[in-house]
């Protein structure tokens, strides 16, 4: 299946998951999510800015999914540092994720930009969400 991923421009994660500096996402809630363990290894995951340009920028390929269950605040914390070698959180991130009730660490393999092609552009009323 195929997933588009909104990230912060603010932080490059983009450009950090290309240059392979960042090969894993993590996504945290403070209860589970109805599309809670829909993303499974194989998978696409399709990259955009939530800037509003509305451009595709990267794709690459689940090789790892972690679901956590029910966290402590302690291990919520070790969890994001045993993982952050391959997470990459500056500082902000890293305590906008710690903490929180279930996480969501997404591995990546074949991270590839994508070009500025028209056929990669978002055409957001054909999202539903």
């Amino acid at each position: 299946m195929d997933h588009l991923i909104f990230l912060e421009e603010a932080w490059k994660e983009i450009e950090a998951l290309v240059s392979g500096i960042k090969t894993m996402i993590i996504q945290g809630f403070d209860e589970i999510n109805v599309p809670h363990r829909i993303i499974t290894e194989g998978d696409v995951l399709y990259f955009a800015y939530n800037n509003g340009k509305d451009e595709i920028r990267a794709r690459g390929v689940v090789d790892y999914v972690s679901y956590s269950h029910r966290l402590s605040t302690e291990e919520s914390y070790e969890m994001i540092i045993r993982n952050q070698g391959r997470l990459m959180l500056p500082d902000e991130l890293f305590y906008k994720w710690a903490g929180k009730k279930y996480l969501v660490l997404i591995g990546l393999k074949n991270i590839e930009a994508i070009g500025p092609f028209a056929d990669h552009e978002i055409k957001r009323r054909q999202i539903s969400a």
